[in-house]
């Protein structure tokens, strides 16, 4: 029997971490991304085709999916991309792990647990339900065998397309103004890389996993008061800390394009945005997560060496 686990998206940020993680654990390895320096263990391919995605997918016992269209684009490319992802893992036989998150929920009120109703009302809530329910249906129908991880905003080593990211780390190692999206003391989920990329290869070494999506398990909620102040105990640079708040963000949208995007979802900022992991944690524990302390310094250490 194959153990083959194929990354799709290997070099962003979720797919590098979940590399790093198969090779840590020993599995055999296939690194797939229209970018990725081919080798015995990598392929270039263009996965938004079934065509490139069955190449890719071949001979795969389990397929993460870790790419995704640009931010901008999700509603209008979404859909064709996962069917086409459907597409190779269903041609290998494999199992499919897609890398989630929680846009499908909406404004709630309280922590989220998965089965809380996927009642978003933004195109990209409304796209990632649409694109959940392709995968589910898959596999209800038995073409694949699927699990979803979802996971809160990110930060980590290799993180710079995220809240979470080069506006704060690198803005404090240069002394800058280091800025957290959103009211700086609502409680937020943030999820660090590697053991987001952890949990991704558990649900796929994990029969029980399939069928469901999960919440992937993250340290205690912070604020973003909190989560600065963690970044400038370890970073020794003094450096201003602030919130972008909702008027800036719609004024520096007016030029930069990722950042208006941000007010479509502007609810997971100006509340409390809280995942409940302990699903995960009753099912596949004990489970460690990287205390967020820790976490920033080894951040704070990678951006130091870029």
């Amino acid at each position: 029997m194959s153990d083959l686990h194929v990354v799709l998206g290997a070099t962003g940020a979720i797919g590098s971490a979940v590399v790093a993680e198969l090779t840590a654990r020993g599995h055999d390895l296939r690194a797939v991304s229209r970018n990725v320096t081919p080798g015995p263990h990598a392929l270039r391919a263009d996965v938004t085709t079934a065509e490139g995605a069955v190449a890719a997918c071949r001979d795969a016992a389990v397929v993460y999916q870790c790419a995704q269209p640009p931010y901008a684009r999700w509603a209008a490319e979404f859909p064709a991309f996962i069917r086409a992802v459907l597409a190779g893992v269903e041609a290998a036989g494999a199992k499919l792990v897609m890398a989630d998150n929680l846009y499908v929920y909406g404004p709630v009120t309280g922590p989220m647990t998965e089965d809380l109703p996927h009642a978003a009302t933004d195109p990209k809530g409304r796209v990632r339900a649409e694109v959940d329910a392709l995968i589910l249906d898959a596999h209800r129908a038995g073409r694949v065998r699927a699990a979803l991880g979802r996971a809160s905003d990110y930060y980590g080593p290799g993180g710079t397309d995220t809240v979470a990211g080069p506006n704060i780390f690198a803005a404090a190692l240069r002394g800058r103004t280091a800025r957290w999206v959103g009211d700086l003391d609502q409680p937020h989920t943030l999820a660090y890389l590697p053991d987001v990329a952890a949990a991704l290869v558990t649900l796929g070494e994990r029969p029980e996993a399939d069928g469901r999506a999960w919440h992937l398990p993250a340290a205690e909620p912070v604020t973003g008061r909190a989560f600065l102040g963690l970044v400038r105990d370890a970073a020794g640079t003094t450096f201003r800390a602030a919130g972008l708040g909702r008027a800036t963000q719609r004024l520096v949208g007016l030029v930069n394009p990722t950042v208006r995007e941000l007010g479509e979802t502007w609810y997971q900022h100006d509340r409390p945005f809280v995942a409940d992991d302990s699903a995960f944690r009753a099912a596949f524990g004990p489970v460690r997560v990287t205390p967020h302390a820790e976490a920033v310094a080894a951040t704070l250490d990678w951006y130091r060496g870029r």
